[in-house]
Parts: C-alpha cells; structure tokens; sequence
C-alpha cells in the first residue's frame, strides 16, 4: 500500500531525551552515609582498644587488718583494666613511707589509696586476749568479733557484757600453757580509746570471751 499523494502527512512529534541520573557517588546523603559508618567503626575500635589496656596495681597478697603496716610483701602487682579509675588504687610506684591500713582488705582485693593512712594517723592498736569460749573455725585474721568480759566475783563471774564491740582478729594462736589444756590467744585490731578498759579487764582476771560479731 502506498501512500496517495497529495495526502497530508502526520506531524512528526520528538519525543525529548530523559535527563540523566546523578551517580549516587555524587549524592551528599552518601558521603555522609559513609562517614558515619567510618565513625561508629572508629568508635567501636577505640573502646576495644582502650578497654585492653590495662595498668599495674597493688593488691593484697593476704588478709591485711586494720592498724597493720603494709609492705611490699604484704602486696602482689596486677595487670587491670581500670582507666581512669587506676588513680585511686595503690600502685607500684606507690611510696608506702610505712602506712597501715585502716580497714580489712581481703586476700585478692586491690588496695585503695583511702585505704591507708601513716602510721601516724592510725586510730587503733593492738592487744592480745585469751578467751575462756573455744573459738569457732570461721574466726579466722580479719574477721569481726565482739569481745565479751564476766567481772569475778567472791562466787564466780559476773553476767557477762560486750566490752569491746566490733572489733577484729589480727591472729589466732593455739596456747598450751594456759592451765586447763589450752586456750586460744587472739590477738585484737581494736580502737587506742578501748585499750584501757581491755587491759583493766585482763588485770581484773575477768573472764573473757571472743565471739563472732552478729551476722557472722
């Protein structure tokens, strides 16, 4: 079929290009995509690589009490991860100029700077008692006893009465030359204030008793 001559023609419409697409390269939502992901990455290896970091610190090798002077040999170096928080604990360059410690701190507990105080500064003492009671197994160096004492009387002893509460074990010995078969020696971490009503007692031949403070 051919086309009549002289018949019009169909108007020739020019379909316009489609406008090209930006990369996404060029996208600014895509660099900023990436640099947060490069951030949480920094991030998340920064905290990886701080919390392996660590810092030698003292801690105790034994149980150290109250009032006892602490020494190199009383104290074991550490590897720990503390950060910041190191500053508060004893460390090796720590000078120890003859501190005592001012509380119990347990075998294996790093040692707090607040911890220690010169022997100067020290509020307690220490005296040696014998209890009349056989001593419980668990009454072991830093344990909390409270020490009982029964004044004597023409007829025996007296009802007995706390006279040195909260106080603590420094050492426990096995006397056997107390008459009578033996008797535990305890030696007590106790306030200097308390000192001179232990010893009246001990002068009086009160009897004497070291019993597990409540709790224990």
């Amino acid at each position: 079929m051919t086309a009549v001559e002289g018949a019009p023609t169909a108007p020739h419409i020019a379909v316009g290009a489609r406008p090209r697409r930006r990369g996404f390269w060029t996208d600014a939502r895509f660099f900023l995509g990436v640099v947060l992901i490069v951030a949480s990455i920094a991030g998340v290896w920064a905290v990886v690589a701080l919390s392996r970091q660590t810092s030698p610190v003292y801690a105790a090798a034994h149980t150290i009490v109250p009032g006892q002077k602490v020494t190199a040999a009383d104290l074991t170096v550490v590897d720990v991860s503390l950060g910041r928080s190191a500053e508060a604990y004893l460390t090796p360059d720590t000078a120890l100029n003859g501190a005592v410690a001012t509380r119990t701190i347990a075998a294996g507990e790093l040692v707090p700077s607040a911890a220690t105080v010169p022997a100067a500064q020290s509020e307690v003492t220490t005296v040696v008692v014998h209890s009349s009671v056989t001593l419980p197994s668990s009454v072991v160096a830093g344990t909390s006893v409270d020490l009982w004492a029964a004044a004597a009387t023409d007829g025996g002893y007296d009802t007995p009465r706390i006279l040195i509460p909260s106080a603590t074990v420094a050492s426990v010995t096995h006397d056997d030359s107390m008459i009578g078969g033996g008797a535990d020696a305890i030696e007590l971490v106790i306030p200097r204030a308390d000192v001179a009503a232990a010893l009246a007692a001990v002068a009086a031949e009160s009897a004497l008793s070291v019993v597990p403070a409540g709790g224990q």
